[in-house]
């Protein structure tokens, strides 16, 4: 924001200045093709090689502030369009984060799905569940299978 301010006082001194033309250490200033010196008209006064010269300079003056306020929009018009590839950098990182995540979690799901399921089968061939441990453990079962298939919805989506 300061940038801008500084910018646009920039600007502004120099199209105030722009009017203004130094000859032969005497300040000029063009007005509408008229030209002033310390405030009084003295352009029927000079000759007209003097006036063109002046105006002549004038114009390159005023070509010169078009020209760096060009740049300067350029400029602004650049830093723009690198902020923008920026953001965008920015989202297309944090989807990656995101799908990475999400299959991390996947996997993590899978792992402790499959971990449960051969204790479950251990178990179960050596004779050692009860009626309600094997109750339990199927809960356990269908618990961790639900939650692999919203750990791979999720994976899916993103």
């Amino acid at each position: 924001m300061k940038l801008w301010i500084i910018i646009a006082l920039v600007g502004f001194s120099l199209s105030l200045n722009a009017q203004e033309v130094i000859k032969d250490g005497k300040r000029y200033e063009v007005k509408k093709g008229k030209i002033f010196h310390e405030g009084n008209d003295v352009t029927s006064t000079l000759s007209v090689e003097e006036q063109n010269n002046i105006l002549m300079r004038f114009e390159k003056a005023s070509e010169d502030l078009k020209a760096k306020e060009k740049l300067e929009k350029e400029a602004r018009k650049a830093e723009k369009a690198q902020k923008k590839a920026e953001k965008k950098q920015k989202q297309a990182e944090k989807a990656l984060r995101k799908r990475e995540k999400a299959q991390d979690n996947y996997d993590k799901a899978l792992k402790k799905l499959e971990q449960a399921q051969n204790k479950y089968e251990k178990l179960k061939r050596k004779g050692k569940l009860s009626p309600k441990s094997e109750a339990k453990w199927l809960e356990k079962l269908d618990n961790l299978s639900q939650s692999s298939e919203k750990a791979k919805k999720k994976l899916k989506r993103n």
